[in-house]
């Protein structure tokens, strides 16, 4: 348990410094499966 204790500062520091920067690899990611949902449902139209 001090273990754990012990490493979540750790973590939550960089969560506090990175946040940002998961933000951003959330929206590329998320804009990508747009793009492939959008190719997708034009590809299959007649």
């Amino acid at each position: 348990m001090h273990t754990i204790e012990n490493v979540y500062p750790f973590f939550r520091l960089m969560f506090d410094l990175n946040w940002d920067r998961l933000l951003y690899v959330a929206a590329i990611v998320m804009a990508l499966l747009f793009g492939t949902f959008l190719g997708t449902v034009l590809i299959s139209l007649p």
